[in-house]
């Protein structure tokens, strides 16, 4: 199958998933889901429509979304529509829109929209990866700073505090090895930022796959890498470290040290 229309089809969803997001209330109530965890009728109403948009482009293709579920398969669209709800109550526009086709069993394409600064992020596997903004598009690549001089970027095993003393220690170990840490809570666009050099890596546990498979090919066709915490190659596990290829290497290595 041609990718390059379905590429499309994810793009126009995420702007369009993205709108609903950036013309919502932020002070809607939310309902939690667990601790930490929570989901607003701008979520709902974003996975909605981009649910719409990629069915209706193409019924055979399954779609999967973080808030309503569904079928996987061979190949099927994963959707995170509103990544770093937390953020978005809080009215902090650190926010992504994530959607992903995943084909015997890892994604093809990957598209991350951040609304609030109006950037697009898309990736065909084999193809590489680009920024779309106002002024136009750019090819992503990543960092190639020095691991003494890299930033990465983290987020906290919040849903799961038994993996805690794993991840304080990679933080510490990580402290130890690089310039500084950040945790702007938005894993999709954490990855995105990895793939454009904004970010030199990024390591976190227990996400889910929606928060991960379009930032990963991101990452992945900017040149860099991406494993999941034993190095192999399961990270829509949730278990994730990506960065430049220097980085990445520390980061293997530093994730060995804090599970031992």
């Amino acid at each position: 199958m041609d990718l390059a229309p379905l590429l499309e089809v994810a793009k126009r969803a995420a702007r369009i998933g993205g709108d609903l997001v950036r013309e919502a209330d932020h002070r809607t109530p939310a309902e939690a889901k667990g601790a930490g965890d929570y989901v607003t009728a701008a979520d709902y109403a974003s996975e909605r429509a981009i649910a719409e948009v990629l069915s209706a482009a193409n019924p055979s293709i399954s779609v999967v979304g973080e808030e309503s579920g569904g079928e996987g398969g061979s190949r099927y669209w994963l959707v995170d529509p509103l990544d770093g709800t937390t953020n978005f109550l809080h009215g902090f526009p650190v926010i992504g829109v994530s959607i992903a086709l995943i084909e015997r069993g890892r994604p093809v394409i990957g598209v991350v929209h951040a609304p609030f600064q109006e950037e697009t992020y898309y990736a065909v596997r084999g193809n590489g990866a680009t920024l779309a903004t106002r002024s136009g598009t750019a090819p992503l690549r990543v960092s190639s700073r020095p691991p003494e001089r890299a930033i990465v970027a983290t987020g906290f095993p919040f849903r799961k505090k038994s993996l805690l003393p794993r991840h304080l220690e990679a933080v510490r170990l990580c402290l130890e090895r690089f310039e500084d840490l950040r945790r702007p809570g938005a894993a999709s666009l954490d990855l995105a930022w990895v793939a454009t050099g904004i970010f030199e890596g990024f390591f976190e546990l227990n996400l889910s796959p929606w928060d991960v498979a379009a930032g990963a090919l991101l990452v992945e066709e900017a040149g860099g890498v991406v494993s999941d915490w034993d190095g192999g190659p399961g990270y829509l596990s949730g278990d994730i470290l990506a960065g430049s290829p220097v980085v990445h290497a520390q980061l293997a290595k530093i994730a060995r040290r804090a599970g031992a």
